[in-house]
């Protein structure tokens, strides 16, 4: 798979962000150590929904049994962020830690994943875990997953924030600049089950001023919708600068 060679490949001294689809990316440190935020990697959700308005529309690029993360986050136990098929391999190494919103009790056990490599978490939460400096914020997904966190995630002096499946929340803007001003928001645009829309999406933007606001939660399922033409079209009127990233894209944080 071509992203293995790229993400194994991407050079030292460089904070990097790698995007594998819907709301999943992958950070990796300067010094080579790796966070994984939300990664769908198989194609569980279909088979759990039951319908083709959750076939999976995005290619499987990583194959979970090859990719050694330090760090893996789980917003919440939704399948498209709690990889059910992906998370025992993933974690199967017995040296990565995963670290996931209560949500996710039931299927950590019924998985039976080794109990001292996760952390349950809630927002407020904050951990150093080597490279990475991680805070578990507000995120508001409804009653469908009332447990849920947002992540900011500060690593070589950059602050990344992921704000998870979540509805406006303008005053929240102090919790989500605690650590200082953003390098990267990651935010959704599909406007469905509660999650932020294109427009709702740029205006949490033009509120936060990040180097680079990226879109997630688009593309990967046709009952999903987001449209990241809408969201280019809002954030070059507003003049805030956005990244809308390729499968497997490789950013270079600067």
């Amino acid at each position: 798979m071509y992203f293995m060679d790229s993400f194994t490949a991407s050079r030292l001294g460089v904070t990097h962000l790698f995007s594998l689809g819907q709301a999943g990316y992958i950070l990796k440190s300067k010094q080579g150590q790796t966070l994984g935020i939300d990664l769908y990697l198989s194609e569980c959700v279909e088979s759990v929904e039951g319908h083709d308005g959750y076939h999976r529309l995005m290619p499987q690029i990583a194959d979970p049994k090859n990719l050694q993360l330090d760090v893996v986050i789980a917003t919440h136990f939704h399948r498209d962020h709690f990889d059910i098929d992906a998370i025992p391999a993933l974690m199967k190494n017995g040296n990565t830690k995963l670290f996931c919103a209560y949500d996710c009790k039931e299927d950590v056990n019924r998985l039976r994943i080794e109990e001292s490599q996760v952390t349950y978490v809630k927002p407020g939460d904050f951990v150093q875990v080597g490279d990475f400096f991680i805070r578990f914020v507000h995120s508001d997904h409804g009653a469908g997953a009332p447990q849920e966190v947002g992540v900011l995630v500060t690593v070589d002096g950059k602050n990344i924030l992921e704000v998870g499946d979540t509805s406006l929340h303008l005053d929240w803007k102090e919790e989500y600049l605690q650590a200082g001003p953003l390098d990267v928001l990651i935010a959704p645009i599909n406007g469905a089950y509660g999650n932020l829309n294109e427009m709702e999406c740029a205006e949490l933007a033009n509120i936060l001023s990040p180097q680079i606001t990226v879109p997630c939660h688009f593309g990967m399922f046709a009952s999903h919708g987001g449209n990241a033409g809408v969201f280019i079209e809002k954030m070059r009127k507003q003049g805030s600068a956005y990244k809308v990233f390729t499968m497997g894209e490789d950013y270079e944080i600067k």
